[in-house]
């Protein structure tokens, strides 16, 4: 972990918690993904959830939008500066798990490997 959390701050991702924010905005679309939903989707509190919004957004990263009609409702979209960087975070996950994971198993075990992976989260 200590390599991938070196790797991310060289793209400027500080926490790994800001692939998965972006990664759920990115794939909100348009529309932008609401905190309250945000929050469920990856089990974090609410004030730490605000706490790296409110960093990423000083970053430059993303973007608030108050949702008509919804109190305090905001949805999260994300900025020209962050679009394509969830790729680029991607990639330093899929060296660094190919690297730790690769030489040990065999092709075949790869993909059964997958293919369980499949089945939890399918």
């Amino acid at each position: 972990m200590p390599e991938i959390e070196k790797s991310l701050r060289e793209l400027g991702i500080p926490d790994p918690i800001w692939y998965e924010i972006l990664y759920a905005v990115e794939q909100a679309g348009e529309n932008g993904v609401q905190m309250l939903s945000l929050q469920d989707r990856l089990a974090i509190p609410q004030y730490a959830l605000s706490r790296h919004v409110a960093r990423m957004e000083r970053a430059g990263l993303i973007r608030r939008e108050s949702v008509p009609g919804a109190g305090r409702g905001q949805n999260l979209h994300l900025t020209e500066m962050s679009v394509g960087l969830q790729n680029r975070v991607w990639q330093v996950y899929v060296a660094r798990i190919q690297a730790a994971i690769g030489p040990h198993m065999t092709t075949d075990e790869a993909y059964d490997l997958v293919r369980y992976l499949n089945r939890l989260y399918g």
